[in-house]
């Protein structure tokens, strides 16, 4: 009984002892720059506009006719970074209005390639990707 007390003594000074040396991170707010959420916004709507593009049935087409499934071009998209996406989008938009899609798909399946080619995606099996 003893013992029993004793080590549940000591079991709550050890507890209590972690948990007043224990540090509590700080939080630091800040302002938010006009810029920042431009950015953001920005990023927000380029996206969409490509799944927007890639939803096109004309580009579906392509895309499978080139062996690509549409739903694994718009996680590819998902997982591009906004860098990406802002330049893939105006490479689009230099396309000359009322144009074929053929040059957004090649495009696109040159991204698809590249990122094949550092491993960064699997898409198609013919691709070894550089180590």
């Amino acid at each position: 009984m003893v013992l029993s007390k004793l080590s549940r003594n000591l079991g709550l000074a050890i507890v209590a002892t972690g948990m007043m040396g224990a540090q509590i991170a700080p939080v630091q707010a800040a302002m938010v720059g006009t810029q920042q959420v431009i950015q953001a916004e920005q990023s927000r709507v380029d996206r969409a506009q490509l799944l927007a593009a890639l939803e096109r049935e004309d580009v579906r087409q392509q895309l499978e006719a080139m062996g690509v499934d549409g739903a694994m071009a718009a996680e590819r998209v998902a997982a591009m970074t906004d860098a990406e996406i802002a330049e893939l989008n105006q490479r689009m938009g230099d396309l000359p209005a009322g144009g074929d899609a053929l040059g957004v798909v090649l495009l696109i399946l040159l991204v698809f390639i590249i990122t094949d080619v550092i491993g960064a995606t699997n898409i198609f099996p013919f691709i070894n990707p550089v180590n």
